[in-house]
């Protein structure tokens, strides 16, 4: 089978981090007609069904593969958008975990590389302008205050919120403050690095002793050094215990369609805030479907 999470178009979130829509783009017939391979795809529709945000899906497969024996962990994923899972631990039968999207992760910092190099570079690699700016500690907690990030979870966020727009106007804001180049992007990545210590200080369950990374912003220094400064827990990407940062989605959503291909649901309530837990995607058959259905249920198909 293919798992297809597609490209999310457009997640419809409201002034206090509500959803009442989403859409992903990547036409299942397409794949499974190119293919062959029966497809499982658009996952979020389902959980925004029920009440959920839709997100983040990930924390399913936190929940089933990440759990520490005996640690709180914390599941930290930095892409476009930042989202954690509060894990607790195995030897933990009474608590649930939570998960929400805890603001920018590279959104504005992105989006403000391209504009300040005129297209050349997409991000800052290695964190080397930042790392040659200066932070502007006012404008830093001025920034903390949008309101997003005092919202109570269950909450989710986007590109919406967190656009090239805002950006725009962020690096404006930084000129007009009289920064350099190097200290926008040294604010905008303490941005994302503060907010995430801000959420686990608000609204983490436990006292956490590990942090676990993936996504691309793992591999900015700038903010791994930030967050081991900020988090009093220990920092590890998730490549140091056997997951591979740059394919976890991948792992994830292939995950939710074995899920859904064996009628299991593939959201938790505490997780999204549905009112209850379904069985998330739709099924697009391909070439191989009756012989999916013999090989995994029996019977003549």
């Amino acid at each position: 089978m293919i798992g297809s999470h597609g490209q999310t178009f457009w997640h419809a979130v409201d002034a206090v981090g509500h959803v009442s829509a989403t859409l992903q783009l990547g036409e299942p017939a397409v794949i499974a007609e190119r293919t062959g391979v029966t497809t499982i795809s658009n996952f979020r529709t389902r959980d925004v069904a029920v009440g959920g945000q839709g997100a983040p899906l990930t924390g399913y497969a936190d929940w089933l593969l990440l759990r520490h024996p005996t640690k709180w962990r914390a599941v930290q994923n930095i892409g476009g958008i930042g989202n954690v899972t509060f894990l607790p631990p195995l030897s933990d039968h009474t608590s649930l975990p939570t998960a929400f999207d805890t603001g920018p992760g590279n959104a504005l910092i992105d989006s403000a590389m391209m504009m300040l190099t005129d297209g050349a570079q997409a991000y800052d690699r290695d964190g080397q302008l930042a790392r040659g700016g200066k932070l502007d500690e006012e404008w830093l907690q001025n920034l903390l205050g949008h309101p997003y990030y005092v919202v109570k979870p269950p909450k989710t966020t986007g590109r919406e919120l967190f656009s090239a727009k805002m950006a725009r106007d962020l690096v404006d804001e930084g000129h007009t403050r009289g920064l350099d180049n190097a200290s926008i992007i040294a604010t905008l990545t303490a941005l994302t690095a503060q907010s995430i210590a801000d959420a686990y200080e608000h609204f983490a369950p436990a006292q956490l002793d590990e942090v676990i990374l993936s996504g691309g912003g793992r591999s900015n220094p700038v903010i791994m050094e930030l967050l081991e400064a900020l988090i009093p827990a220990k920092v590890l990407a998730s490549d140091q215990i056997g997951v591979d940062g740059d394919n976890k989605e991948a792992l994830v959503f292939a995950l939710l369609a074995h899920e859904t291909w064996h009628a299991r649901a593939g959201n938790l309530p505490s997780l999204t805030g549905a009112s209850r837990a379904v069985i998330l995607g739709d099924i697009t058959p391909g070439q191989n479907y009756v012989e999916l259905i013999r090989r995994t249920f029996g019977g003549a198909g």
